[in-house]
């Protein structure tokens, strides 16, 4: 395959992956700002926002404050904004244009309906008062389009840079999640067990589709420990870090198999993965949570770049 192609079907599923991600973001955020809290909390919770999407700098850059408006637009809908939902569709789409005929039909019926379902969308519908139903939308034409990557392409290098794109993007999307949470959400006055950190545990776990998964492994009331290792250690939950790293891994395996090379990147990938599979969450808690979801975000980041050096440059 040539590295272009790959390329475009590697960005795809991360431009996709990312607009899911933003939209369970903003939908939380919105959930949590509706309850009752003091200013600066309420405040707090859409910075967060900005800041667990990547987007503070940029944001910031034009922005004085995280307003609920502001907030709104820019991680939906703003040009400006690479990362708005609304320019990782289009990009996703492009991508998707250049790539063609490397796609199922249904995958490329999947994105272009998307692409053209966005141009009958208007100012109004991006309003924090109606923004939710664009939410949700963007939810299930992300999840259309993940069935279609799952049940109609050959498992072959184009669905392998698909998969790949993926959970590296839902793998640094789900370490920012949780580190945000542990430094910036939970207000001075509350202790670990408060209420506001019950709700606040229980809308991380709703941004990632983890509350009835949670409920079912652990019986048990939503305890920060429990969260994290659900969200960081657990494989059996889709959007965990170990079971991120393990299928980035997996597909590594199967690209260098079929091209009988190996890179930087399958060493970095199975080292993140035997490290997650072997660890432990009173570990993590010791070493620092902060200091260790930080390194995963940058390890990411690094393993992203080694992929790209190998097999997208």
């Amino acid at each position: 395959m040539l590295s272009r192609t790959a390329e475009n079907l590697y960005w795809l599923s991360r431009y996709v992956e990312r607009a899911e991600n933003t939209a369970r973001l903003l939908d939380v955020t919105m959930r949590m700002a509706s309850l009752p809290q003091e200013r600066k909390s309420y405040e707090s919770e859409w910075r967060s926002t900005v800041i667990a999407s990547g987007c503070e700098e940029g944001f910031f850059a034009v922005h004085e404050q995280a307003t609920p408006a502001a907030v709104v637009h820019y991680l939906t809908s703003d040009p400006e904004n690479p990362s708005s939902i609304i320019s990782c569709l289009e990009t996703a789409r492009n991508n998707a244009r250049m790539v063609r005929t490397g796609l199922s039909i249904s995958m490329w019926e999947a994105i272009n309906a998307t692409w053209m379902e966005l141009k009958n969308l208007g100012p109004d519908d991006f309003t924090p008062e109606r923004v939710g139903r664009f939410l949700d939308w963007v939810k299930e034409r992300s999840l259309l389009f993940g069935g279609t990557v799952a049940n109609t392409m050959l498992r072959s290098d184009a669905f392998w840079f698909s998969r790949l794109g993926m959970s590296i993007e839902r793998a640094d999307n789900t370490a920012r999640i949780i580190d945000v949470k542990y430094n910036i959400l939970l207000p001075a006055y509350e202790t670990v067990g408060g209420t506001m950190d019950f709700y606040q545990w229980a809308s991380m776990l709703r941004a990632v589709s983890a509350l009835r998964a949670y409920h079912w492994v652990y019986r048990d009331r939503v305890k920060p420990w429990l969260v994290a290792e659900l969200l960081i250690l657990k494989p059996e939950m889709p959007r965990s870090l170990a079971y991120c790293f393990s299928d980035v891994n997996r597909q590594l395996e199967s690209l260098a198999a079929a091209y009988g090379t190996r890179g930087e990147c399958h060493r970095l990938a199975g080292q993140i993965d035997a490290r997650l599979r072997y660890s432990k969450i009173d570990q993590l808690f010791q070493q620092g949570l902060h200091e260790f979801l930080t390194g995963m975000v940058d390890d990411t980041r690094v393993l992203g770049e080694e992929i790209t050096r190998h097999y997208l440059a």
